[in-house]
């Protein structure tokens, strides 16, 4: 069996070293190896809370509060998190020309942290946070994260109505220059990693068929079935086993 598996990992990585164009999709998957709890997931948000009422924006104009209070656990407190090996072998991946680009579905920062550069998050950032009355209001992440950690809510100096996080929620429309952005890399690729993600969300999960149209290839690493698995060229489920074991290969 290790000798399959190691033997799995090498084609693996040449597959990746001979891409012309490799990208990256990834998920929560990625971010729970750094103690970040998926949605979905047998230990996901979703067991224990009404998850869908953190992001859902009506919810939000009606008491923002509940959003700040909810998500302060696993995004205002991302100082406190470490990258993972896969966040930190992403980085190194795309500074050693191997990895193009990185599109994710996560919004907890953590692919910035770990040293990816060309990050597209179709499903919005936390990087800045925005009055939604007043133009042009905007609020860094490290003050909105402060204040949200003393207690406080992120209000806007002028009308001292509650910012709103430039995260996508239910009910509102993905940025639309991320998704371009993410269909175009995803058509341009021709070998995708789609890491921690079930490929049950969309828009998101389309983009690997836009690299399998064009001729690509995909190779799935999740500790769950998804609905493209009998298309991918190689399937893995121990995403941080399969990048320890990848990282001698792509770095040394």
């Amino acid at each position: 069996m290790a000798e399959n598996i190691t033997a799995r990992i090498g084609a693996l990585a040449e597959r990746i070293q001979k891409a012309r164009y490799c990208v990256a999709l990834t998920g929560a998957g990625v971010s729970t190896l750094s103690g970040i709890r998926d949605f979905r997931g047998k230990n996901g948000l979703y067991n224990d809370m009404d998850a869908e009422k953190i992001f859902d924006i009506d919810y939000f104009m009606e008491d923002p509060s509940f959003y700040y209070r909810a998500a302060g656990s696993f995004i205002y407190n991302i100082d406190e998190k470490e990258p993972s090996i896969v966040h930190k072998m992403l980085g190194a991946m795309e500074g050693r020309g191997f990895l193009k680009a990185l599109i994710t579905q996560n919004i907890d920062l953590l692919h910035q942290k770990g040293g990816s550069k060309k990050v597209i998050e179709i499903h919005g950032s936390p990087q800045f946070h925005y009055c939604l009355r007043c133009a042009g209001v905007r609020m860094p992440f490290e003050e909105a994260a402060a204040r949200v950690k003393s207690g406080e809510l992120p209000r806007c100096p002028r009308c001292g109505g509650v910012l709103k996080p430039a995260i996508t929620f239910f009910g509102e429309s993905l940025p639309i220059d991320a998704l371009r952005a993410a269909g175009e890399e995803a058509q341009r690729a021709d070998l995708m990693l789609v890491l921690g993600t079930s490929l049950t969300v969309y828009p998101a999960a389309s983009l690997p068929d836009y690299t399998l149209r064009n001729g690509g290839e995909v190779v799935i690493v999740n500790n769950m079935a998804t609905p493209l698995d009998s298309r991918a060229v190689q399937r893995f489920d121990d995403l941080g086993g399969v990048f320890e074991r990848l990282r001698p290969f792509m770095i040394n």
